[in-house]
């Protein structure tokens, strides 16, 4: 059986098949195994946090991982893969590495890729390195691409309230 280091060595110099050679090739794989998972280890994807159809969060949402959102969200999201489904709205700012749009988005988009869907429906600017837009998505904003849209306004400084509450029932 072969291993891996054996098809990768260099055919123009066969190696021979002696005792002496053989314990030398077993050794190498199990050195090069341990390097492996550790450079897979940032590719890693662990399952998506859903948001489910009958939740709604006010609140900005913040994860290093992925999302999906079915649901109704007011605030600012930031993920690694955000997706949006069918049955989602969001209300806020979004910024993600990748984003896919099957539902509603009002708010401004940020993302290295954004996918619009034939069922999206977006009203807010895409802020994008690549996008796809599917037909039937429908989208009232504008589109504009820069190399690294995530660097510039990560989120959004909310202004203070025009009216003072606070001494609202006195």
């Amino acid at each position: 059986m072969f291993s891996k280091s054996r098809v990768t060595e260099n055919p123009a110099q066969p190696k021979p098949a002696t005792p002496e050679s053989e314990p030398a090739r077993a050794e190498i794989p199990a050195v090069e195994q341990p390097a492996a998972p550790a450079a897979a280890a940032p590719r890693q994807r662990t399952a998506p946090s859903v948001l489910s159809a009958d939740l709604t969060i006010k609140g900005d949402l913040q994860t290093a991982g992925d999302v999906q959102i079915e649901g109704n969200i007011d605030g600012d999201i930031r993920a690694r893969q955000l997706t949006i489904g069918e049955t989602a709205t969001v209300r806020g700012e979004v910024l993600a590495d990748e984003v896919i749009v099957n539902g509603r988005v009002v708010g401004r988009l940020r993302g290295l890729k954004v996918r619009l869907s034939s069922t999206a429906r977006v009203e807010g600017d895409i802020i994008h390195k690549t996008i796809a837009i599917e037909s039937g998505a429908h989208f009232e904003g504008s589109v504009q691409r820069q190399d690294d849209p995530l660097s510039q306004g990560g989120t959004k400084k909310l202004a203070p309230p025009a009216t003072d509450f606070s001494k609202v029932g006195e």
